[in-house]
């Protein structure tokens, strides 16, 4: 590949390994449905040194922390059962990273998740999960 070739690639996107190009397809799908449902969109990948929150969505009074999960399958499960205790844990701490660089604001949240599956490099289908799961313990008042 000569530099022309290189510079095209990284200019256009190319360089980049399949599963990121795959992310940010999704990552933009999502937005555009959740935007048409009537969402406004406030940020995406908002990142903290605890994890990374795809989109940040309003919904009337409430702020919607949207993780995208975007695949070319469904052969072996469902692109939400990706979102593990483990990830659960790090979106709430994230979620509470955001909330408190807006000087924690007495505002309703919730967890939801996207699933957008893909087909031939296109989107096929989008699917809107919301409020999927609640704030992790022990960050959450029971």
């Amino acid at each position: 590949m000569n530099l022309l070739e290189k510079l095209k690639a990284k200019f256009t996107g190319k360089d980049k390994p399949e599963h990121l190009r795959r992310g940010e397809l999704g990552e933009c799908a999502a937005k555009r449905f959740l935007q048409q449902a009537g969402l406004k969109f406030l940020t995406a990948n908002f990142r903290s040194a605890r994890g990374e929150i795809d989109l940040i969505f309003r919904d009337g009074d409430c702020l919607a922390f949207v993780e995208v999960k975007t695949r070319s399958s469904e052969d072996w499960t469902r692109p939400a059962a990706a979102v593990d205790a483990r990830k659960r844990k790090l979106l709430s701490q994230t979620a509470l990273d955001y909330l408190k660089l807006l000087k924690n604001p007495p505002v309703k949240f919730r967890f939801d998740i996207v699933e957008v599956l893909l087909r031939d490099g296109e989107v096929r289908e989008i699917r809107h999960l919301p409020n999927t799961f609640s704030l992790s313990k022990p960050y959450r008042y029971d």
